[in-house]
């Protein structure tokens, strides 16, 4: 009968003449019926309706069965793309701190210990100024290599690592599994980490079955003795107190049906229990219930499964969970909001030593061992009250940089892993000092809190890789991303455009090329354009590399209107960055559109000595089982001269010492020499700087999002920001040689000119090869012109 009815709901779900059936049966019923006639036989009918009824049956039961095969044996979750950052890579005199390496070691969940014992695990010895580690790594399966857990000697010295040493193999690079950063989940939002039950500890599944159903492994999917135990226990309680339900009812609960109470859903529940057993092992039923469990949430997501339970809860996987935590993640089956051990602990203790009770009477633990873990206090990581990823401004990018080479039901559906440039440490840095800065800004300037906005980003040079960005104060919020959507004008960050379109002519433009600074003035069909400089004051003749370092308007506007709109408009085209460049004389000082992601690009090719690469957030994209889908590789284009591009750099240098970003070091440390240039809008609308030093490119952006006007200038907005991000990440000094194509020659300073006497008030400039000054040089000879000049400048 049970089959019967169960059978009966399911054809009513897929049949439709069942309804009819059901329909006209019961008006039968209703009908006054004649008086029975004289020998009527009713025997013909109840034939009739038993052969319909085991027909029908009998048909339902093979939909039934069919449905419980396909998607036990089909691909049985979605499961989300899991992204992750770049992995922290140790090797010989690398540049690392016992602060910095142990922050990462217990991001990942490593317990500092007095004595390995196993993965996940690290000890620290410390002798005066040296650190001694012994760390136990877990190992991972890398987008280029699987890498086997391994036990490392380490020993940092003066920030650096001085003696690295792995217990077994000849490997001289330690590399630590790689922080996951977020996910792109399926719409349901339901997240799981598969596991295979070979790799559960023994002790987790020994206890689930002691604890959920002590019979599993002699029932056929129903046992009756639950059942009627539990009818007992709820009626001397007087309501539900004990469920009859076996394991593998709950997990078909969980996989194929609602939480509808009703008594046909249940009744459906264990026909679908029966067949699960006739048709699959207990390893089998149980391997999946262990995945698709629901054991908590997290804000929208929900925590499904044993193993990312484990990691939600611990920070650590299953294989290094203690008695107490598994108990306790059993314990969470029975109700995981309810015993929420970070909403709830005295309840979640209570249950876990509950659990640690069955473990003592059936044998899975001693009475010691009970002893020590019901002692123990609930050894839970702090709670993870961030959204679904604290990332959400860079996991922004990847997203959009995914969606070019896969489908959005691939990404949220197949498990895919996504290994991103994503640098933790360095995006620590900007997160922390935009805020902060935004914030000082806000109270130096008395204006309201919040009232700024910013974005920042920095990026790998040569790599082109994004390693940080934040296009929000709050960048873990998901909403607005500034970094790769707030359109604004870029001001005199197009300055560097001009001059490279002019040293890109070595026959009429070299950096000790004068200019006239004096007032200019172009018509145009929507009037005169009349720019000037910021102090409103003219400066004459000046050489190229005044007029840059000093952002001189009158000179760039003279200059681009020298070289023709249609060169310098393409000189910023090639630069990289999506922008489109009006030709108007307006482009010339800034008026033109940008993203700072834009401009990070842009920059990324003058660092790059002229090679231009498009950003990227992605390195490699494997399947769940690690095999490789897809590597972003570095694209590489050259598109200007390195030799121009050399002395457009030392211009930037300029800047920096001498010019309008000097203020950057206030922050930075003397001997960092880095290049870079403000920008500043009309009105003071936007605040921007772009810089780099040999191996970082940064971009800064401070606004309003109404476009309202600020007290700011690029050097007292975004400067202090990009410079507090570059003080505080590990970065070396512009130092590259220069170029073929390349001679110095010294030329007279702004000072006055240069003598055999007074060589501080020269510069030693780089010059096309050809088109340098004739003539002995005026100075005295020093080993390292540059620095010497810059050097005496700066004193």
């Amino acid at each position: 009968m049970l089959i019967f009815c169960a059978s009966l709901v399911t054809l009513r779900n897929h049949l439709g003449p069942i309804d009819l059936f059901l329909h006209m049966a019961k008006k039968a019923t209703r009908k006054k019926r004649p008086a029975a006639k004289a020998g009527r036989r009713w025997w013909p009918w109840i034939r009739n309706f038993t052969l319909l009824a085991a027909v029908l049956g009998l048909v339902a039961l093979v939909i039934i069965d069919r449905q419980v095969r396909l998607k036990f044996e089909g691909k049985k979750w979605a499961l989300p793309a899991r992204v992750y950052a770049q992995p922290l890579e140790l090797y010989d005199q690398a540049r690392m701190s016992p602060e910095l390496l142990e922050a990462q070691l217990k991001r990942l969940g490593y317990q500092p210990v007095v004595k390995i014992s196993g993965s996940g695990q690290f000890e620290r010895v410390q002798q005066g100024g040296v650190a001694n580690y012994v760390i136990a790594t877990r190992g991972f399966d890398f987008w280029d290599r699987k890498e086997a857990a391994e036990i490392w000697q380490l020993r940092l010295r003066h920030g650096r690592v001085d003696f690295l040493k792995p217990q077994s193999g000849p490997d001289d690079v330690m590399r630590l599994e790689p922080e996951q950063i977020g996910g792109i989940f399926p719409a349901h939002l339901e997240d799981r980490e598969l596991v295979k039950l070979a790799d559960i500890p023994p002790l987790l599944g020994e206890t689930l079955i002691a604890v959920e159903d002590k019979h599993f492994l002699d029932h056929q999917g129903i046992s009756f003795r639950a059942i009627a135990r539990a009818l007992v226990a709820n009626i001397q309680a007087g309501g539900v107190a004990q469920g009859g339900s076996t394991l593998t009812q709950q997990l078909v609960k969980n996989f194929y049906l609602t939480n509808e109470r009703s008594l046909t859903r249940k009744g459906l529940e264990a026909v679908m229990a029966l067949l699960l057993e006739l048709h699959y092992s207990k390893a089998e039923i149980l391997e999946t219930y262990l995945n698709e469990v629901y054991l908590g949430q997290q804000g929208a997501k929900s925590i499904n499964g044993f193993a990312l339970a484990s990691l939600h809860y611990f920070r650590k996987p299953l294989a290094e969970l203690g008695t107490d935590q598994i108990a306790l993640l059993v314990g969470l089956v029975k109700g995981a909001s309810y015993y929420n051990p970070w909403r709830s602990p005295e309840r979640a203790k209570a249950r876990r030593d509950l659990v640690l009770g069955v473990m003592r009477d059936t044998g899975l633990i001693s009475a010691q061992q009970y002893q020590h873990n019901v002692a123990r206090p609930l050894r839970i990581s702090k709670q993870n009250s961030e959204p679904v990823t604290r990332y959400a401004n860079f996991l922004d990018l990847v997203k959009r940089q995914l969606k070019r080479d896969y489908d959005s039901a691939d990404l949220q559906s197949e498990g895919l892993r996504i290994f991103t440039t994503l640098d933790v440490r360095v995006q620590s840095q900007v997160e922390q000092q935009l805020a902060n800065q935004l914030k000082r800004i806000e109270a130096d300037y008395k204006l309201a809190a919040n009232g700024l906005q910013g974005a920042a980003i920095v990026v790998q040079v040569g790599t082109a890789e994004v390693l940080a960005l934040a296009g929000d104060r709050k960048p873990s919020v998901a909403g607005f991303n500034r970094a790769l959507d707030a359109h604004r004008q870029i001001g005199s960050l197009a300055k560097p455009a001009v001059f490279l379109a002019a040293l890109s002519q070595p026959q009429s433009y070299q950096l000790s090329t004068l200019i006239s600074d004096s007032p200019v003035r172009v018509a145009g069909p929507d009037g005169e354009w009349a720019p000037r400089n910021y102090s409103h004051q003219s400066h004459g003749e000046v050489p190229l590399v005044e007029a840059l370092a000093h952002s001189y308007n009158q000179a760039t506007a003279r200059l681009g209107m020298q070289l023709g709109l249609s060169r310098v408009a393409s000189a910023l085209s090639q630069l990289g960055g999506a922008a489109e460049v009006p030709r108007v004389p307006a482009m010339l000082l800034g008026a033109v559109n940008m993203t700072p992601i834009d401009v990070a690009e842009q920059y990324h090719t003058l660092a790059a000595d002229g090679f231009y690469s498009p950003l990227r957030a992605i390195r490699d994209v494997t399947t769940r089982e690690g095999k490789p889908l897809n590597r972003y590789a570095l694209a590489v284009e050259p598109r200007f001269s390195p030799a121009a591009v050399y002395q457009l750099q030392y211009g930037l240098r300029a800047v920096m010492r001498e010019g309008t970003g000097k203020g950057a070091y206030q922050y930075l440390p003397a001997e960092l020499d880095v290049a870079g240039k403000t920008g500043t809008t009309n009105d003071q609308r936007d605040s921007w700087f772009a810089g780099f030093s040999a191996d970082h490119v940064a971009v800064a952006w401070v606004g309003r999002d109404d476009n309202g006007t600020t007290p700011l200038t690029g050097a007292t907005g975004a400067l202090p920001i990009w410079a507090n991000i570059m003080a505080n990440i590990d970065t070396q000094s512009l130092n590259a040689p220069a170029p073929e194509g390349i001679a110095f020659h010294w030329v007279d300073g702004p000072s006055g000119r240069a003598s055999a006497e007074n060589c501080q008030h020269a510069r030693w400039v780089p010059f096309s090869a050809g088109r340098e000054p004739e003539g002995r040089a005026p100075c005295a000879y020093v080993e390292n012109p540059i620095k010497f000049w810059w050097k005496n400048l700066w004193q």
